[in-house]
């Protein structure tokens, strides 16, 4: 038996006993779909991240519907009580502040959930900042990996950046504006100054800004700034050239070597043979 999902044409209008993914407009209100706001109009409840931003999209568009908060505070709780309500044979629609649910929040767990109950999700398609930002950095867009914000932790933080220092693809990352530069001096010291990255500033909004030059650049230029706005980093993969010379897994390497005993020069020796480079250039890493 086919799934509802799996038919070639949906109704425009909400379905019973179906959770709907809807995406939002990252900034700019003119973004959203008319078939966002048909699905938001007609069904039963919308489960938002915060009910405030849902209502500028209802007074814009003026139309009204029920609200229920559903966010990383309570969103875990609430998740039992959605699922029955969605058995009882009403819709829900699932938008967050911005964009698209699922990616970052709770949403995730809230389709997995239904999933998981047999009940049908259909995504709304609607404006995503990652692909914005990586159409719009000229970056090869065919293989790429979404990160979302790097974990807090030290270890776990240092892990998925030695991965982006070695990776070929392109790598998309989110950020807050007060913790910018911290991530930018992180990745001066895992890619080298010269990784070409763009930052990409208040997407479809008023004051949208992309600053495409290299690491080194975008420090100089947003060190001493007051940064404002949601952020979403592109950051170039490594060329086959590159490759050859990691500075940050080199400097790693030839630190673990000198750990181990080894004088800097015997170090700097080793490792130039084994990567083909000139003595002088691992030695000077130290």
């Amino acid at each position: 038996m086919k799934s509802k999902s799996s038919l070639s044409h949906r109704s425009q209008e909400p379905e019973n006993g179906v959770l709907y993914i809807v995406g939002t407009p990252i900034g700019n209100l003119e973004d959203i779909s008319f078939r966002a706001l048909t699905i938001l109009k007609n069904v039963t409840l919308i489960a938002c991240e915060d009910t405030r931003q849902t209502r500028k999209i209802m007074n814009k568009f003026k139309f009204e519907n029920d609200l229920i908060s559903f966010n990383k505070d309570n969103g875990y709780k609430k998740i039992p009580k959605l699922i029955n309500y969605l058995q009882s044979g009403k819709s829900l629609a699932l938008v967050s502040d911005a964009g698209m649910p699922g990616i970052c929040d709770p949403g995730e767990d809230l389709v997995r959930n239904a999933k998981i109950n047999g009940i049908d999700a259909i995504c709304i398609p609607g404006p995503c900042a990652a692909i914005n930002a990586l159409i719009s950095s000229g970056m090869p867009s065919s293989s790429f990996i979404f990160e979302g914000f790097l974990p807090k932790k030290k270890k776990d933080r240092e892990e998925i950046l030695l991965e982006i220092s070695k990776r070929k693809k392109t790598t998309i990352l989110f950020e807050s504006p007060h913790r910018l530069l911290k991530l930018l001096k992180e990745l001066k010291d895992c890619c080298g100054g010269e990784r070409e990255i763009q930052v990409s500033r208040e997407i479809t909004k008023k004051y949208e800004e992309h600053f495409n030059f290299s690491v080194n650049k975008v420090i100089e230029y947003f060190e001493g700034k007051e940064v404002v706005g949601e952020i979403t980093l592109v950051i170039k993969g490594i060329g086959k050239k590159d490759s050859k010379f990691n500075e940050f897994l080199l400097r790693k390497e030839l630190n673990e070597l000198i750990n181990a005993g080894l004088s800097l020069s015997s170090a700097s020796s080793y490792l130039a043979k084994k990567k083909n480079l000139t003595k002088n250039k691992i030695y000077n890493l130290y």
